[in-house]
């Protein structure tokens, strides 16, 4: 049976902003709490296939994955898959940035499957991954709410660095 999760937040910025920092692939290690390494394997037109490593979990266990996502800088929408599935049988992620009055509306839909080996099943797996993004979510809020009161912009697009926010 498939999953699927669906999450928001308000960010007081300019889309710009929003958009060009949470596409910064390679920012992610200091964007994102979860990932210790991003690596970017390849990059064609508006699509990036990277590996993402995480921390080490409660067990010491350090898990990594390659994903692929595109950019439609037009619509301010991404999609991205996961090419190396781990414990999901599959992992669709769809990215929205959608202009409200008071900035922008990051959304963040998944959906996915767990395998029959994997150590939770789908409902559990949703409810981590609920907790998680919105802690991310609010992480990357934060980080974008600051750069824009301090004047920041992204002028040279992703990969240019913004500076080394604290964890």
């Amino acid at each position: 049976m498939a999953a699927h999760t669906d999450n928001s937040v308000d960010i007081h910025a300019p889309l710009q902003l929003a958009w060009d920092m949470a596409n910064d692939v390679e920012s992610w290690a200091t964007l994102f709490s979860e990932y210790s390494k991003v690596e970017v394997l390849e990059r064609q037109g508006d699509t990036v296939r990277f590996r993402l490593t995480m921390h080490p979990d409660e067990n010491g266990k350090v898990w990594n994955w390659v994903s692929e996502r595109t950019t439609d800088p037009k619509a301010r929408t991404v999609r991205a898959r996961r090419i190396e599935t781990g414990p999901f049988q599959y992992m669709n992620i769809a990215w929205e940035f959608l202009p409200v009055d008071s900035g922008v509306r990051m959304r963040w839909v998944q959906d996915f499957t767990m395998k029959p080996t994997a150590p939770v099943n789908d409902e559990t797996a949703a409810g981590m991954l609920n907790k998680q993004t919105r802690a991310e979510m609010e992480r990357i809020k934060r980080m974008v709410e600051e750069a824009a009161a301090a004047g920041q912009e992204h002028p040279a697009g992703p990969g240019t660095p913004l500076g080394s926010p604290d964890g």
